[in-house]
């Protein structure tokens, strides 16, 4: 039987209530959200999703999952995937898991062996988030003699591989890839010769590889930004280059801040028009700009509409959220800024060291503390702390939100919660 009869052989009251359904599954389609790179969809780290607690105990998790190794990167999830990554030994042996998100079931894991290295005390071998288009996964791991991205189907199996050299860096690999139309692009800014490169999602080919000048390495993981008035933009952070724009079709660079006078850890964030990134070093930020991107060339005098360089986090990246921008520092110390006025509207300390970045889920900001606590506070110009909850094991990963679940990664272990808990 055919939709249209169907339908017509329904009464009044029928096809009222069918209506009713079929907005209501729209509805809730639309509310739930891939999670599919490194601080979400844009890399902005804001969901819509809602009904998540403020409260919970370890009773109300859905699962939780023993992860071996050490690791610090974020999952990615993709409907009925979720991707994460973990190493154990002193690096030599880095893991892409695939699990089933509803119940934590290992689906699949890829080992990759590489040499033992070297680290940050607060670092990992496994830091680099995966990044998922529904099709393919894509993760990067790299030592001292090589940088590889590799690409595996939904199933597990290996699409390709490309080396992209020695990495050389004082405390290991950090940056995410991310994926833009049929490309995977991966930084390496690094210790030596650096370079953005973009590959062919599909078959692993350099499409195009745009060198960079080189210092110290970044750990910041690119955005692409969609700005009324351009064209769509790759944005890239380091502190050898600054803030740089290149074109994500061909690499050609569109507009550079120049240099940062420090390292960058934290990403880049855009909103209000304004792109946002910072540099800093001893576990402060030292200089935060917010770039009109719209200049071209050095736009260094012309296009910085917005400088600070007080209170303001290293490793944490900021919050854009309804004309706000929330600075979480590494000390506790969170700020909230009016950008229309560049008022600093209040700074309050919610206590603890922080090496994850805060997301914003409808509203309310998350955070994970070095010693694994959730804080939460008001996404508002008004402060409101919400309090902490204990997840019994040390985190420096970012909290992830994806299809009416919440991901909490600590260093051995993964937590889902359910929304509606």
């Amino acid at each position: 039987m055919n939709r249209l009869l169907f339908t017509r052989l329904l009464t009044p009251t029928l096809r009222t209530i069918l209506g009713i359904c079929l907005t209501f599954s729209a509805l809730t389609s639309l509310k739930a959200e891939n999670w599919p790179r490194f601080r979400g969809i844009d890399g902005s780290g804001i969901s819509s999703e809602t009904g998540f607690p403020l409260k919970w105990t370890d009773a109300d998790y859905a699962w939780v999952k023993e992860l071996p190794g050490l690791g610090h990167s974020s999952p990615s999830v993709w409907g009925d995937n979720l991707f994460v990554t973990s190493a154990i030994g002193e690096g030599e042996t880095r893991y892409l898991f695939c699990l089933d998100p509803k119940t934590g079931k290992e689906k699949w894991r890829r080992e990759t062996k590489l040499k033992k290295s070297h680290k940050h005390r607060k670092g990992s071998w496994a830091s680099s988030s995966p990044v998922t288009d529904g099709e393919h996964v894509y993760v990067a791991f790299a030592d001292e003699e090589s940088y590889l991205l590799i690409a595996y189907n939904l199933k597990g199996k290996k699409i390709w591989e490309e080396d992209l050299g020695g990495f050389t860096s004082q405390h290991g690999h950090g940056s995410s890839p991310i994926i833009y139309k049929n490309l995977v692009i991966a930084t390496k800014d690094q210790k030596g010769p650096s370079s953005v490169t973009a590959f062919n999602k599909l078959t692993g080919k350099t499409i195009w590889q745009a060198e960079r000048a080189e210092r110290r390495t970044s750990y910041a993981t690119p955005i692409i930004i969609n700005h009324p008035n351009t064209n769509p933009q790759l944005i890239c952070v380091s502190g050898a280059t600054g803030v740089s724009s290149l074109d994500p079709e061909t690499g050609k660079v569109n507009w550079t801040t120049g240099a940062f006078p420090s390292r960058t850890v934290s990403s880049p964030v855009y909103g209000e028009g304004l792109i946002f990134a910072k540099c800093g070093g001893g576990g402060r930020g030292k200089l935060l700009y917010g770039i009109d991107p719209t200049g071209s060339g050095n736009v260094k005098e012309t296009h910085i509409k917005y400088t600070r360089s007080s209170k303001l986090p290293y490793v944490p990246t900021p919050i854009v959220f309804e004309g706000h921008l929330y600075l979480w520092g590494d000390n506790g110390v969170v700020s909230c800024v009016e950008l229309a006025t560049q008022k600093n509207v209040w700074t309050e300390r919610v206590d603890g060291g922080y090496s994850s970045s805060p997301v914003c889920i409808n509203g309310i900001i998350y955070c994970i503390s070095e010693n694994g606590e959730v804080a939460m506070i008001d996404a508002s110009p008004k402060f409101k702390f919400h309090g902490k909850i204990k997840l019994n094991d040390p985190s420096h990963a970012t909290v992830v939100v994806a299809n009416g679940q919440m991901f909490l990664r600590t260093f051995k272990k993964l937590y889902c919660l359910n929304a509606g808990k």
